[in-house]
């Protein structure tokens, strides 16, 4: 284990007032395991995920940053669950990896013009001895609003996007691991946005001006049969 998986960071800022105010109200439990546990369900429900809304910012990426607004996406939240899990005292770091996420919308497949999504974020947590990871994405709300699986997360086992929905339909394929990081390489990130998605600049406030959830009801109930 690095000490630097215990120690805060720009973006991974668990010295913050409000990370450590939330890991002493959701870290309850009798060892590191049901902490982290605890951690990631307060995570993953606390706070809605928009990928409408990417603030790429040093600011709008901290940890903390997502207690503040209430919301955040994939690699925000992983942050904020590892923030959390080193303030609590639990080694945690950040992870990174390449998905084909066939949930996109049309507003995000126009302004990405892939379903590749680069830099996916989740959280390793040190529990017993063994980095577990934790993708705290998806909050409930959304998994039932849309058919999808929830992540549930054990402390014992990983837990990473299922790979079909509950109608067995494609949900998320891993393509490429890009490794773990003891905090989020922001520089990194947006230079690889930058070349990948070359609509990315023209099209942003567009995406973030619309309604993550509202596009997903209104595309499924477009893609549903007819029963008329």
């Amino acid at each position: 284990m690095r000490a630097t998986t215990l120690e805060p960071t720009a973006l991974i800022d668990s010295d913050h007032p409000a990370v450590i105010e939330f890991a002493a109200r959701h870290g309850g439990g009798a060892n590191d395991r049901r902490r982290a546990v605890s951690l990631y369900y307060a995570v993953r429900d606390g706070f809605r995920y928009d990928p409408y809304r990417i603030d790429l910012s040093t600011h709008g990426m901290k940890a903390s940053t997502v207690l503040a607004v209430g919301h955040g996406w994939c690699v925000t939240k992983a942050a904020l669950l590892a923030a959390a899990c080193r303030a609590a005292g639990i080694p945690a770091r950040v992870g990174f990896a390449d998905v084909r996420n066939h949930l996109a919308t049309e507003r995000m497949r126009r302004v990405m013009q892939t379903d590749l999504f680069y830099w996916h974020g989740y959280t390793e947590i040190l529990v017993a001895g063994h980095w577990r990871k934790a993708t705290p994405a998806f909050n409930l709300e959304l998994c039932e609003r849309f058919g999808l699986l929830p992540l549930e997360f054990d402390g014992e086992s990983d837990s990473l996007y299922h790979p079909f929905d509950r109608q067995g339909h494609r949900h998320m394929e891993y393509v490429n691991q890009r490794g773990t990081y003891d905090d989020v390489p922001l520089a990194e990130m947006t230079a690889d946005f930058a070349r990948l998605y070359p609509a990315w600049g023209s099209h942003l406030a567009g995406m973030q001006g619309g309604d993550f959830l509202a596009d997903v009801a209104t595309e499924a109930l477009a893609a549903a049969p007819s029963h008329r």
